[in-house]
């Protein structure tokens, strides 16, 4: 067996399972937020559950719209707040962050777990060592009643990325080069493995980047390696991060991806900084570094979104915060901000924004015509000053950094 085999295998008290096999497997954490939590509320209700299966273990964030962005989504946040209160489950809110960076914090994120979440982006937990599995808020329901999912086990696929980075390329650089080259249906149904010396060197926060995308390649599950023995696996594939340049997903797709360098010049209009991709204190050092002591461009809206209150505090405290608003840029409560299209960063027909979030469909950020641009936040911070899409390096020598 692999090592997603291995882990499903331990939790459902088998000996072996394969791919293709049918079961149902114990669940460690169920999570959602306040755009599929509300859901999974009503559904849960309809199918008469009168208590979840372990309070302690279903985890409810307001991240999406928070502040409110409209009555609707207040009426979300009470949702949640009445369940909580009812259930005695655990609720954070009042801007404590994102859902996915939240869990990591508070530890909530297991090797070896199994983890269930209503949003897409559960794959982040993979960073941890855990089996994370997205669904809808009408299959969260029900695991949050009976504690279980059933599932098919999923070929496992394994991608190794070896050697040092080259100047100006991070971790996003490195996941969006792997769905630009698998396309974003290379592992749909799939669980994917992130190994190699490159992966194992990177810190969790890189490592959350990397899995966090994974849902961009049609992954069922992204997962990190933790040193164990991998097993055998469908296939594997190797990588030569020399092969890796500074990348950029371009609109309409996160798989629509090219080195930065094709399009340099592009004019842009909006940037963000943030997100459960790339909104940790690392992240922010990163265009930080870049911005201190200078101006972004007139020309540009630069907004910058903790992923957490943690990380507003470490911003705080490093004197983060005071570079980015002395460049010109806004620093906005911890949440998902403009990435889902609600509040806080909307674009127009005519804006284009290059952005460290994970996905840049028609109409993600605001208008379906607006044009967005994915990218690294090395990449995103010197486009800003530039007023335009530049290389990493461009405003900052890599060597200075």
């Amino acid at each position: 067996m692999n090592i997603i085999e291995q882990i499903i295998a331990k939790k459902t008290g088998k000996k072996t399972v394969k791919a293709g096999d049918e079961l149902c497997v114990p669940v460690d954490l169920a999570i959602a937020h306040d755009v599929t939590g509300p859901m999974a509320i009503e559904q849960f209700r309809k199918i008469g559950a009168r208590k979840v299966f372990d309070k302690n273990k279903v985890i409810f964030v307001i991240d999406h719209n928070i502040p409110s962005s409209s009555i609707d989504s207040r009426l979300q946040h009470n949702s949640l707040k009445h369940f909580y209160k009812d259930m005695g489950i655990k609720l954070y809110h009042q801007g404590d962050g994102v859902i996915h960076q939240l869990a990591a914090e508070k530890a909530l994120y297991k090797k070896g777990d199994i983890v269930v979440g209503a949003d897409s982006h559960t794959c982040t937990a993979g960073a941890f060592g855990a089996v994370a599995i997205p669904v809808g808020a009408t299959e969260l329901a029900a695991v949050m009643a009976l504690g279980t999912i059933d599932i098919e086990v999923p070929q496992t696929y394994l991608i190794e990325v070896e050697g040092s980075l080259g100047r100006g390329v991070y971790a996003k650089d490195v996941i969006l080069y792997l769905i630009g080259k698998f396309g974003t249906h290379g592992f749909t149904d799939k669980a994917v493995v992130f190994s190699g010396d490159t992966i194992k060197r990177m810190s969790f926060d890189e490592k959350m980047t990397v899995s966090n995308m994974a849902i961009e390649m049609g992954a069922m599950i992204g997962y990190v390696d933790q040193g164990e023995p991998i097993g055998k696996v469908a296939e594997s594939y190797k990588i030569s991060a020399l092969d890796i340049q500074p990348q950029i997903a371009c609109p309409y797709s996160p798989g629509n991806v090219k080195p930065v360098k094709d399009v340099e010049g592009t004019p842009i209009t909006q940037v963000v900084i943030g997100s459960c991709t790339n909104g940790r204190i690392l992240d922010m050092e990163i265009a930080a570094e870049v911005l201190k002591g200078k101006k972004i461009s007139d020309t540009v809206t630069m907004i910058v979104v903790p992923a957490s209150k943690k990380i507003i505090e470490q911003m705080d405290n490093k004197g983060i915060t005071k570079t980015f608003r002395d460049a010109g840029a806004i620093v906005v409560n911890p949440g998902c901000g403009p990435c889902f299209g609600a509040h806080q960063g909307l674009l127009a027909e005519d804006d284009i924004a290059i952005s460290t979030t994970n996905r840049n469909f028609p109409g993600r950020m605001g208008h379906k015509k607006a044009r967005i641009y994915l990218a690294s936040p090395r990449t995103a911070a010197e486009s800003a000053i530039a007023g335009c899409i530049v290389n990493p390096g461009s405003i900052l020598n890599s060597e200075e950094n």
